[in-house]
């Protein structure tokens, strides 16, 4: 896929690994050494519905309740870069990303479009929501019974659920990781069809609350000053 800007990655070290972990390319795998679980032990058994416990599903329902998220996130790339900022997440569809300084970065997904945007590099990338691995994440509720559950683990500290999707450019998956007793999300890891992972962990996390739509409303001016890489 060609752009009508090509995204630095000298200038702004993050911009590169931000852009891949929104579209499941290419990162070195993080996610399950951060877990505290070798990734190897992250090579679930798909569940049958009658196996799924009863505290899975009780975390997949409180997840599906949960329409609105705030809090503080930091990501994680290739090579142990590290990067950080707040989040806001409005169910089902919307996403915001702000990056503290001095990455100059926002995601923002508005239920349908993804975009991702560096003012201080005039880029903005457009993209379908329905084609990235975060409309797993943004979907509505988790079925537990569905096919695009691949796998559900259970341990004392987390409870790991994996989600596939196919048309994802190319069986894209996202491994949400829960607490078993708060039922909260603590993080996700998005793997690519290389097998190489990002992974997003969250804290000082606030459910329910009130957000402004104006975090979720896509830059229109911006997308024409800057050009933009659009695939619908």
């Amino acid at each position: 896929m060609s752009s009508t800007k090509t995204m630095a990655t000298k200038a702004d070290g993050a911009v590169d690994p931000l852009r891949r972990a929104v579209l499941g390319i290419g990162l070195a795998a993080f996610g399950a050494l951060l877990a505290g679980v070798a990734s190897s032990d992250l090579a679930l058994v798909k569940p049958a519905a009658a196996q799924v416990s009863a505290t899975a599903q009780k975390i997949a329902d409180h997840f599906s309740s949960v329409q609105t998220m705030a809090g503080e996130f930091v990501q994680f790339g290739p090579r142990g870069q590290q990067t950080g900022g707040k989040f806001y997440i409005q169910r089902p569809g919307k996403l915001r990303f702000n990056y503290d300084k001095p990455n100059s970065t926002t995601v923002v997904s508005d239920g349908r479009s993804v975009v991702i945007e560096n003012v201080r590099l005039k880029t903005a990338d457009l993209y379908p929501l329905s084609r990235t691995p975060l409309k797993l994440l943004l979907n509505d509720r988790i079925d537990l019974s569905a096919a695009s559950v691949e796998s559900v683990k259970e341990e004392d500290d987390l409870t790991t659920i994996r989600l596939v999707d196919r048309s994802v450019f190319g069986n894209a998956k996202i491994t949400m990781m829960f607490d078993p007793k708060s039922y909260d999300l603590r993080q996700w890891t998005i793997t690519d069809a290389q097998g190489k992972d990002t992974t997003v962990m969250i804290y000082n996390v606030k459910q329910d609350v009130q957000l402004d739509p104006k975090l979720f409303k896509i830059n229109t001016q911006h997308l024409q000053e800057f050009g933009r890489h659009n695939t619908r």
